[in-house]
């Protein structure tokens, strides 16, 4: 017994004794690396303003070199007395797609490969709300085609969100806004988050994204649209950078039908507060008990 007492001693000492060697080199051959200090960053929630301060500096210098033209970085934390909300009015989307590539614009989805926080399906009406029937890839000269209606997907930003539950390193959280935001630094492309959530909103970046420098967007907030590394997990974030500043998201300013809201579910007379209140909602996979503060309903 004691043979083997020692022998897991030994094993735990090669193993510390390797890491700090393992980290020493690295230290040597990296200490004037910027992405030696972003790799040994703490987690966002952990940070003083001090250190956000410094690193959001840090972050608008690289970009700024990067992409050719001045890059704002914001840390802004969420409003007092504010919880999100979104509301989509099915009786009006007519499937145009608008909202996909305003959403692509605004927060900096790569090109090529192509990534889409929202996906648009088209279903049938006299089946109803049919994910197995459901089509992404309709592409009519027209829409909205005759005897179908539309069904807009993105993340639900859940008040009991799965995804937040099983990262491994805490790099994925809730807001006090409601809004579920990714340290992109932290996070290390596990992809556990992906398998929890029942809505396919969770997206991971195989490459660096591809985005032509003159389509940039450098209006960027840290938890939201700041450009990714390659190999993290990315999401929607109810346009972080635009709702903390009293902005609508751009798919809710862009949709030409006016079949998006946004507001204050906290707010009694806001007009999202109004449809859950006044018109007939539904909630995608409630028996799930994810609780999304995303609605579905029927204006008319």
């Amino acid at each position: 017994m004691q043979q083997e007492n020692n022998a897991k001693k030994s094993r735990r000492d090669f193993i510390k004794k390797l890491s700090i060697v393992t980290a020493g080199t690295l230290a040597l051959a990296s200490c004037n690396s910027p992405g030696f200090d972003e790799f040994l960053q703490g987690n966002f929630k952990t940070l003083s303003k001090k250190e956000i301060d410094k690193i959001i500096k840090n972050l608008e210098k690289k970009y700024s070199t990067k992409y050719g033209k001045e890059f704002k970085v914001s840390a802004k934390p969420a409003i007092d007395g504010t919880l999100f909300g979104y509301a989509l009015d099915l009786s009006r989307c007519i499937g145009c797609r608008r909202c996909v590539y305003a959403c692509v614009g605004e927060n900096n989805q790569s090109r090529d490969p192509q990534i889409h926080w929202i996906e648009v399906l088209q279903m049938n009406k006299e089946k109803g709300i049919d994910f197995s029937e459901a089509n992404a890839q309709y592409n009519p000269d027209l829409v909205p085609e005759e005897g179908h209606f539309y069904l807009p997907t993105s993340c639900q930003q859940c008040r009991h969100p799965q995804c937040t539950t099983v990262c491994p390193t805490k790099a994925t959280w809730q807001e006090p806004d409601g809004i579920v935001v990714v340290d992109y630094n932290w996070c290390i492309g596990c992809r556990y988050c992906m398998a929890a959530c029942p809505y396919g909103a969770r997206h991971f970046n195989w490459a660096e994204p591809n985005i032509p420098d003159e389509e940039i967007n450098p209006e960027t907030h840290y938890l939201g649209n700041r450009p990714r590394i390659k190999g993290v997990v990315e999401k929607c974030t109810f346009c972080i950078q635009r709702s903390r500043e009293g902005k609508y998201p751009a798919c809710v300013e862009i949709c030409p039908v006016g079949a998006r809201k946004f507001g204050n579910l906290l707010d009694p007379e806001s007009e999202i507060r109004y449809i859950l209140e006044n018109k007939r909602v539904l909630i995608l996979k409630s028996e799930l008990n994810t609780q999304p503060k995303f609605y579905y309903f029927f204006g008319v």
